[in-house]
């Protein structure tokens, strides 16, 4: 007689959903895709699972490790982050309802105190009455001591909860940082940047300043992950935001848009001074030659496409960037390893 089957557990069903979806659309196999396509399948986050099915309709339903890594950064991290800060937020706020308790505590036992030096005065003995005199002076200071310890607990309180707050800001700060920074490459993620292109555009309207902006692209990067595996696809996308990093000043703000492409916000350039820059990065990639770690094996130069456009009086933060992102599409086009502006993409279309 064959044993009963066992009834198998929800948890285990979706986790096996996810592995199966795994292999089915190509998706790396590390923790955070799992991440990605547990919440994707188990039906949390709708928002996710929109984004995952145009991924999926979009791409013959390939799904690779810069999609994930976008989808965890959009999504994921910023929820895990959200929660944290809240949490601190509502540590500091307690440490301060705490701190006024301790203040009001403070206050009422300084008015007790002055009270009863009140009182006391009131009640001097004569000096001729030396033994009332003694009794007198022997409770003020009683008093004054009892005073004087309380007085010592309170401060020893108040500094406790000084130092906790001070540490729970920084935890704050520090989870702020974190919401902004992309944990791969230690650059400004895309919320980061989205808020600095805002601000710098508002700047220069403000200030009739010039500033351009840069996209860059990582050439073939699918096709070297597929390759080599997502670890040294990450070695990749280290390599080009440490490039960019050493090659740009500290006033430009240099992120990772998303999955192998990047953006930068160069304040103070104009187009020429924009593709400059673009062309110092891309010129300083090509004198690097990546190493794989684990093998040691010499994997040859990455080389990056970029498209450069200038601020115009009036812009969006959406128009600046199209106009840069179709001059990266047109570096493509022309065969890739090369810096297309804006200027030359608009002389072209003339021609043509």
């Amino acid at each position: 007689m064959s044993e009963p089957a066992q009834k198998s557990h929800p948890t285990f069903d979706l986790a096996d959903r996810v592995v199966a979806a795994m292999r089915q659309h190509g998706s790396p196999s590390y923790p955070r895709a799992f991440e990605v396509w547990y919440a994707h399948l188990s039906g949390e986050m709708p928002a996710i699972s929109m984004a995952m099915n145009a991924i999926i309709a979009g791409s013959d339903g390939k799904v690779g490790v810069a999609d994930v890594d976008s989808l965890y950064d959009r999504f994921i991290g910023s929820e895990h982050l959200a929660r944290q800060a809240e949490r601190t937020s509502l540590q500091v706020l307690g440490e301060i309802d705490g701190l006024m308790s301790l203040v009001n505590q403070a206050l009422d036992s300084s008015e007790r105190y002055h009270g009863r030096l009140t009182a006391m005065s009131d009640e001097v003995p004569p000096t001729a009455d030396r033994q009332r005199l003694r009794e007198w002076v022997e409770a003020l200071v009683m008093s004054t001591r009892e005073e004087v310890v309380r007085k010592t607990q309170l401060e020893s309180q108040l500094r406790d909860s000084s130092n906790e707050i001070r540490h729970l800001r920084e935890a704050l700060e520090s989870t702020r940082a974190e919401a902004l920074t992309d944990p791969l490459t230690g650059l400004a993620n895309r919320r980061h940047f989205e808020e600095m292109l805002q601000k710098t555009i508002d700047q220069s309207t403000l200030r009739r300043e010039p500033f351009a902006l840069v996209m860059a692209d990582i050439d073939f990067f699918k096709t070297f992950n597929d390759a080599h595996g997502h670890l040294t696809g990450d070695q990749v996308l280290r390599l080009v935001a440490r490039t960019m990093k050493d090659k740009f000043k500290d006033k430009a703000v240099i992120s990772r848009f998303g999955g192998e492409e990047f953006a930068i916000i160069l304040p103070e350039a104009d187009i020429v001074a924009g593709k400059f820059g673009a062309e110092t990065v891309r010129q300083a990639l090509l004198t690097r030659e990546l190493i794989k770690r684990s093998t040691n094996e010499n994997l040859g130069r990455i080389t990056i496409s970029l498209g450069v456009s200038a601020y115009r009086r009036g812009d969006t933060a959406g128009s600046i960037v199209d106009r840069a992102d179709q001059a990266l599409m047109q570096a493509k086009r022309d065969g890739r390893n090369r810096t297309v502006t804006e200027e030359t993409l608009e002389a072209t279309s003339r021609v043509a």
